[in-house]
């Protein structure tokens, strides 16, 4: 059977995974536009679909390990949101909400038993959240939660390149709403090798530029895929992992040699989240 190959003739690579499961998810606060405390959960839904995603990831050969979800506690779910994984090296979180700020605490712990050391951001940073390896670079966003000053501490921290971006719609509160890394890893020669989706309007017209610049082929989702939550998606280079709803985007990265995956994670836009949002990458 020949190997499946991505738009880059890569294969998709095998990664690994942090998730928690949604035991105690719910809207109990209101800290984006998607959270509406009169808008219920259905949990058993919320559960059978994260469970869905689970097993997609499996299925297609990827490792997902779990943290014990914490009461009272309901958006640790989000699991992307704790921490920056790269290089063996944990960058944990400092959470703008107050009523986050304990998930911290509870993924470093997870970390430290796992045998990495943690290093704490001293500035408000939502981890993957905002900071998204693309190739030889960090893109991090800014302007709702993450502070610029982490940016700084982030390639300190890892000696990577770190791309500031500005974001200025509130709908699209961290970069992995409105962006996502297709694939592919730098070369012998060091070029970036990857390419990106995003949705242009979500930036400010200086960091719609820098993206233009170092990503001139990337995939341009449409407000109604983004509003889908089809920009908070998992590429292993070849598999997307995708929102059903975002139908355009999913075409389009067919069209450019992708295999989409779709999965229904929609109870969890509720509370702002989606695929990308229950998925800590381990590197």
């Amino acid at each position: 059977m020949p190997v499946e190959r991505g738009p880059l003739g890569r294969g998709p690579s095998l990664r690994r995974y942090l998730m928690c499961e949604p035991r105690h998810f719910e809207v109990r606060y209101v800290i984006n536009p998607w959270m509406d405390t009169g808008t219920p959960v259905d949990l058993p839904l919320a559960r059978d679909q994260w469970l869905t995603l689970v097993e997609a990831y499996r299925a297609h050969g990827h490792t997902v390990e779990t943290i014990a979800p914490v009461a009272g506690l309901p958006d640790m779910v989000f699991a992307a949101n704790a921490a920056l994984v790269m290089d063996g090296k944990v960058f944990g979180s400092s959470f703008h909400a107050p009523e986050r700020r304990p998930e911290a605490a509870a993924y470093a712990q997870w970390f430290k038993e796992a045998g990495y050391e943690v290093r704490p951001s001293r500035s408000v940073c939502e981890g993957e959240g905002d900071l998204v390896p693309a190739g030889r670079y960090v893109l991090a966003g800014t302007g709702f939660r993450t502070h610029s000053s982490a940016h700084r501490e982030a390639q300190e921290f890892f000696g990577r390149p770190v791309i500031g971006l500005d974001l200025v719609d509130p709908r699209f509160y961290h970069l992995d709403t409105a962006l996502f890394h297709l694939g592919g890893e730098p070369d012998s020669g060091g070029a970036d090798a990857g390419n990106i989706a995003y949705y242009p309007a979500a930036f400010s017209p200086g960091s719609r530029e820098v993206l233009r610049r170092l990503y001139p082929d990337a995939v341009i989702a449409t407000e109604e895929d983004a509003l889908a939550f089809g920009l908070n998606s998992v590429s292993d280079g070849l598999h997307v992992f995708i929102a059903p709803q975002a139908r355009g985007l999913i075409d389009e990265l067919a069209r450019r040699g992708h295999v989409p995956v779709p999965v229904d994670l929609s109870e969890f836009r509720k509370a702002g989240g989606g695929i990308k949002c229950c998925t800590q990458e381990i590197r």
